[in-house]
This record gives structure tokens, C-alpha cells and sequence, in this order.
């Protein structure tokens, strides 16, 4: 009979593999789908405004993270 330990030793976890590039990607992929389904759907127009909103939220949300990281440097922890 096989020892169970002994089984366990040749399955070491290795390391995750990295998918930022994949999710970064992605991300780029699905925001064309929407941006080609407002023009679609609704017009050039809705699909310009969408894109434009799209892009100030982005933007609003690396303010964000700066205000936060900012505020937990003061308060003495990294993010």
C-alpha cells in the first residue's frame, strides 16, 4: 500500500500564475462590446456619451485611490 504522505510529497503547490495582463485585456474587450452595442442600439451619439462617461469614471476612481492611499499613509498603513 501506497503511503499517503509520500504521495503528497511529489504534489508541491507551485506559484498562481499571473492574469493581470489577461483581466487587463479583457476588460478592454468587454468595454468595446458595450461601446458597439450602445451604437447598435442607439446611435453614434449614445455610444460617444457612454465612452465619455466611461472615461471620467476611470479617471474619478484613480482620484479615489489616491485620496485613499493618502489617507492611509496619514493614519500610518500601507495599502
Amino acid at each position: 500500500m501506497i503511503c499517503f504522505e509520500a504521495v503528497m510529497e511529489d504534489h508541491r503547490m507551485g506559484s498562481a500564475p499571473n492574469y493581470t495582463t489577461a483581466c487587463i485585456v479583457m476588460f478592454g474587450v468587454n468595454v468595446m462590446m458595450l461601446l458597439i452595442l450602445a451604437w447598435v442600439f442607439w446611435g453614434l451619439l449614445a455610444a460617444v456619451f457612454l465612452a465619455l462617461c466611461l472615461n471620467h469614471l476611470m479617471d474619478r476612481m484613480s482620484v479615489w485611490a489616491a485620496a485613499r492611499q493618502a489617507a492611509s499613509i496619514r493614519r500610518g498603513k500601507r495599502l
